[in-house]
């Protein structure tokens, strides 16, 4: 479990760069390289380069060859550890499997085991020396990825493969803290990818420190939150720094740990980073050129962007509707001459820029591998999974629904649904949602898959293929009129918030 560097004694600062939750926002990788090369051109400190998780998925680069691209660019640039993140899940297990070994870095977790087995799937921590200090990478990821990403953990009778151990992960971290001490750790850095919510499982990074002693710092990802540093007590009172740069390379972390000891923490934005690593450019440009053929495809010319934020720039999919959900569910209920299309805002990755739109274009906005699926569903059911996927306003949630041919009014204090409506396919008039109806449903296979809370996952396929959902986007972008594109310039006001 610990590896040893041979280097000089000179006692030095130590610099360790981090990314999180990089999505697919390759350029970065050639940055934080270069950031890297320089400090340990100049000498002054030695140099570290690790990834908090959620690296294989989210954009075109990840989908295309189901993460392999991604696994090239991270050996070409030679990270120290790296932790996994609920998205490297996304491929299911044995094809994380199969990647790991070519990522030609030590991959750390915890709190990953195959189900009712003490044996660990990795290795909980890995030591790095530099100079006279030793230095503990001890990885964790969130438990949340057995419901958001259940198909990696469960078979498709329901039985449980692997196990994140929700109950024990604070436990088992402090278990690789005391052992990574015992071998001689001077300093413990938590690669986490638990995030600053939460959620379902109650576990996050503050309360990792609550619960946990002898950890120095705490390097975050999964909520994508951008802060250089929020100082937690940890359950002696000390306090204990947690960090996140946000997502994509918005930011590189820079973590210092100084001849004295001190714990200094710091985001570099993209824009100020005057770095470039040629090798890893080189490997960059070599997939750009790989992926160019299957994604430069045109389909139509769009005049704005289709997008997941807000006019500000803020991510919105998974708080309110856009134009970009009502297009996507809108694609879903054509294909199929569905009653109903839904798409949940978490798989809306990207917005699709206004200019030419080509495939790589919806390949990036929806990067996951999901298939296409009509399925029949109650008013109940529907009504049952309106509450649910929207009880968490006004925090984001990644099964926030879009839909297609419904409205609905959300009370977002008393976390209820009211207003159901539902477009008649004969007449077109919209009419009051019947509980004990059966509906049709345009959807992703993701819905029997711990998507949508699992609210659906009894409801019975109609119609089940293996057409992805990017590839029915992109048919139905490729076949819009000018004036059908043109409506979607704003969003379609299915979707009514009120705080009450």
């Amino acid at each position: 479990m610990s590896s040893k560097t041979s280097v000089s004694s000179t006692d030095k600062s130590i610099v360790i760069f981090y990314d999180n939750d990089v999505h697919g926002g390759i350029d970065g990788y050639a940055k934080i390289a270069g950031l890297r090369d320089a400090v340990a051109k100049s000498d002054t400190a030695w140099t570290a380069v690790v990834s908090c998780g959620d690296y294989l998925s989210g954009g075109v680069a990840c989908t295309l060859k189901s993460g392999q691209y991604i696994t090239d660019i991270i050996s070409s640039v030679g990270y120290d550890a790296l932790t996994l993140g609920n998205h490297e899940f996304d491929f299911y297990m044995p094809r994380l499997q199969e990647l790991l070994p070519s990522m030609q870095a030590p991959v750390v977790c915890a709190n990953l085991f195959p189900y009712q087995k003490d044996n660990l799937l990795l290795p909980p921590y890995v030591i790095k020396q530099f100079g006279n200090k030793r230095v503990a990478f001890v990885g964790v990821t969130t438990p949340e990825s057995m419901s958001m990403e259940s198909y990696a953990f469960f078979d498709l009778d329901g039985n449980q493969l692997f196990d994140l151990r929700t109950a024990d992960v604070y436990q088992l971290v402090q278990q690789a803290v005391d052992k990574a001490r015992s071998e001689g750790a001077d300093y413990v850095v938590v690669l986490s990818h638990l995030g600053e919510e939460k959620g379902e499982t109650g576990i996050y990074s503050h309360g990792l420190v609550a619960a946990t002693h002898g950890v120095d710092v705490v390097l975050d990802g999964h909520s994508h939150h951008v802060f250089v540093r929020e100082d937690v007590k940890n359950r002696d009172g000390q306090l204990v720094p947690v960090t996140q740069t946000g997502t994509q390379f918005a930011n590189v972390g820079k973590l210092l740990i100084t001849r004295d000891g001190r714990i200094v923490t710091s985001l570099i934005a993209d824009a100020d980073i005057p770095f470039k690593s040629e090798k890893v450019a080189a490997t960059i440009d070599s997939v750009r050129a790989d992926m160019h053929q299957a994604t430069s495809r045109q389909l139509c010319k769009v005049g704005f962007e289709l997008t997941i934020n807000d006019t500000k720039g803020d991510r919105l999919a998974r708080l309110n509707e856009t134009n970009l959900g009502d297009l996507v569910s809108d694609a879903y209920l054509d294909y199929f001459g569905a009653e109903i299309g839904l798409m949940n805002g978490g798989g809306l990755r990207n917005s699709i820029p206004a200019g030419n739109v080509c495939y790589g274009d919806v390949v990036n906005a929806l990067p996951f591998i999901n298939m296409m699926c009509e399925i029949e569903v109650t008013g109940q059911q529907l009504f049952d999974m309106l509450v649910k996927c929207t009880s968490s306003l006004p925090l984001e949630d990644g099964f926030f629904p879009h839909v297609s041919g419904m409205k609905f009014t959300i009370h977002s204090r008393s976390h209820t649904i009211s207003d159901v409506i539902i477009r008649n396919k004969e007449t077109h008039e919209y009419e009051p949602l019947v509980l004990d109806r059966k509906y049709t449903v345009a959807t992703i296979d993701y819905y029997a898959r711990g998507g949508f809370y699992d609210m659906l996952k009894c409801c019975p396929f109609l119609v089940s293929t293996q057409l992805l959902n990017r590839d029915c986007v992109a048919e139905y972008l490729a076949k819009l009129s000018p004036t059908t594109i043109e409506k979607y310039r704003v969003s379609q006001h299915r979707i009514t918030i009120v705080n009450d």
